[in-house]
């Protein structure tokens, strides 16, 4: 077997997230350990390179602790960590490492993905097991970014003369043949020509392992479960990570032979009120309650600053990046945002044991004596639309490194926002544009734990089902 690198890896810094090492990480792994594979290795000739240099790239990053298995030792054949399992989770997420290849010569993932990239058979069975392994039958087109050895090989695997005689492409175009899919089984073959996608350092959550899932359980029904999420947790998984998600701890939680269906989603920082179908026909179902507005959620917000009662209004920029971009004037093709604040009151700013327990952030704000619970009733339900509107007010919720810093900046000097209360005028579209980059440049990075919000209470279906959170995190001082 035999293969061609597209992009080496991406390496982007260490995210980070403080947390006991003494807690056990353990999963029981569903697939059988593969070891015996490691010695049934065909010897081939293997072209690897990177995007930057043919010499792999040492990652700087702050070492894990004793009990985590990930790497932590450097590899003096290709500069990358000596790699064991994924289990236990290391307390911090090393650096983005993904890997783009093309197989010239067919047989099973698992030992192509070990001998290709020198990486052992237990690690890729669980980068398999974790959704961490993608495929499409022909290679997508390479970004502009790809050198042109990689546009050579692009067009050579690509080129029409070889796609007609693949029989596992015929009837398809060339479009529906590029379309990537999970591998799920680590012995799934491969042939020549298919394009795999490998995550080697998928986004992690150890959150997970310290949580009591059981007592955050608020409801369990014959078609759905709502669970209180913890900050910190992602609720269907990542790109990258099925394993380490909400719905699959709750399934385990309770004992579940099939596997809860994530209906909605609310952000890695934030907790409060999920609902998870426990069949694809409720997950169907209740996302048709969503798409009728049957579904009302109401947030607790810790705003750090106070905010008026009533509608709020803001259109988003129709971009699916982080930050999110809104703007109190209407824009065509924007997105209309709505939030109703239904009360507001002074509350004593967290304590720092509080902010310490919970991994909140230090944003800079200036004055940290009080903050504002906000009750909020989200009347559309855009990403990231509390936290990208209170922080258009003036009010960024507590802990929020994402818009919190840009917050503070046009308190500072007004004028900054190109879409805000004091936005300037522009003479030409390129300086506007210069000004949008600027002030997503003024925006920090996502928030590793828990901020000021919390999804306190969801209903459906004129309040017949309506559930409730415990307390938020912030009233436990």
């Amino acid at each position: 077997m035999g293969s061609v690198s597209f992009t080496s890896m991406l390496a982007n810094g260490c995210r980070s997230f403080s947390a006991p090492v003494a807690l056990v990480r353990t999963l029981a792994l569903t697939h059988v350990a593969l070891s015996e594979h490691a010695n049934n290795y065909k010897h081939v000739k293997v072209a690897c390179f990177s995007r930057s240099s043919k010499k792999r790239t040492t990652f700087a990053c702050e070492s894990l602790k004793q009990d985590v298995t990930q790497p932590t030792a450097v590899s003096s054949a290709n500069g990358y960590p000596e790699y064991t399992r994924l289990l236990p989770c290391p307390s911090h997420n090393g650096p983005p490492r993904v890997e783009h290849l093309v197989v010239s010569e067919g047989g099973p993932v698992l030992e192509y993905i070990c001998k290709t990239l020198d990486l052992p058979p237990q690690f890729v069975a669980d980068l398999i097991h974790f959704g961490a392994v993608y495929y499409a039958l022909v290679c997508p087109k390479p970004p502009p970014t790809a050198t042109p050895e990689q546009m050579r090989v692009f067009k050579e695997v690509t080129a029409p003369s070889v796609l007609k005689n693949r029989a596992s492409i015929k009837g398809k175009t060339v479009r529906e043949a590029q379309k990537t899919f999970r591998i799920t089984q680590a012995d799934e073959f491969v042939e020549a020509g298919t394009y795999l996608r490998v995550h080697v350092h998928p986004k992690r959550f150890p959150r997970c392992y310290e949580i009591d899932w059981k007592s955050r359980i608020i409801a369990v029904s014959e078609e759905f479960v709502v669970l209180d999420k913890p900050a910190g947790t992602t609720v269907g998984g990542t790109t990258d990570n099925i394993e380490e998600s909400c719905a699959t701890f709750a399934t385990r939680a309770l004992g579940l032979t099939t596997p809860l269906n994530t209906t909605h989603q609310i952000d890695n920082c934030t907790e409060g009120c999920v609902v998870l179908a426990r069949t694809k026909e409720y997950c169907s179902v209740f996302h048709g309650k969503i798409r009728e507005k049957k579904v009302k959620k109401l947030y607790l917000a810790l705003a750090a600053a106070p905010v008026p009662t009533g509608i709020i209004t803001h259109y988003m920029r129709p971009i699916n990046v982080a930050p999110r971009l809104i703007s109190e004037d209407f824009i065509e093709r924007w997105s209309l945002c709505q939030l109703e604040v239904m009360e507001c009151k002074e509350v004593p700013w967290p304590n720092a044991v509080v902010e310490e327990k919970y991994c909140v952030e230090d944003c800079g704000w200036p004055s940290k004596d009080y903050a504002y619970e906000c009750k909020i009733n989200l009347l559309t339900g855009r990403t990231h639309q509390v936290r990208a509107q209170l922080a258009a007010c003036g009010a960024p919720i507590v802990g929020d490194s994402m818009y919190m810093p840009a917050a503070v900046a046009e308190m500072e000097s007004p004028g900054l926002n190109p879409f805000g209360q004091y936005k300037k005028h522009y003479t030409t579209e390129n300086d506007k544009e210069t000004a949008v980059a600027e002030w997503i440049a003024r925006h920090g990075k996502e928030p590793n734990a828990a901020i000021g919000l919390q999804a306190c209470q969801i209903s459906w279906d004129d309040g017949k089902h309506t559930f409730e959170a415990r307390a938020p995190w912030w009233r436990c001082q």
